[in-house]
């Protein structure tokens, strides 16, 4: 599994992935970028990529926010409290599945898999402006 991780990221450098999806704010919230946090984030290796193998658009789509992803989820997860911890590590999870069901409805063909999609877009769009008001409040 780690070699097909490794041929996927090998298959996407160079490809500018700001076109395949995203929404309009996928950053944290301040109270999740505490200094471990942007430590942790910043110590995160980047994955290396290079172009070894053909991957089609709709691959590198699904695949183009894991790296921020991971980054801004070990950024979060470092706040020293936990309630708040597990909430910012789930807002760029959620943002990253919301992502991938936007690659799906652009480069998908079953019906089934595309309404899906839909319904992760609006449930986990959802939890994450439930998820930002919680933190607000936790301020």
């Amino acid at each position: 599994m780690g070699n097909s991780i490794a041929v996927a990221q090998d298959a996407m450098a160079g490809h500018d992935m700001s076109a395949m999806g995203g929404s309009a704010d996928t950053s944290l919230p301040q109270i999740c970028l505490t200094d471990a946090g942007k430590q942790a984030a910043s110590a995160m290796p980047s994955m290396p990529m290079g172009h070894s193998v053909n991957v089609s658009e709709g691959n590198m789509a699904l695949m183009a926010g894991m790296d921020q992803m991971n980054k801004d989820m070990m950024a979060g997860t470092m706040v020293s409290d936990i309630d708040v911890a597990f909430v910012c590590g789930m807002i760029p999870h959620h943002q990253a599945a919301i992502d991938m069901a936007n690659a799906e409805l652009k480069y998908g063909d079953d019906e089934w898999a595309k309404a899906m999609a839909q319904k992760v877009i609006a449930a986990q769009e959802q939890e994450i402006a439930d998820m930002r008001a919680w933190l607000e409040q936790q301020k």
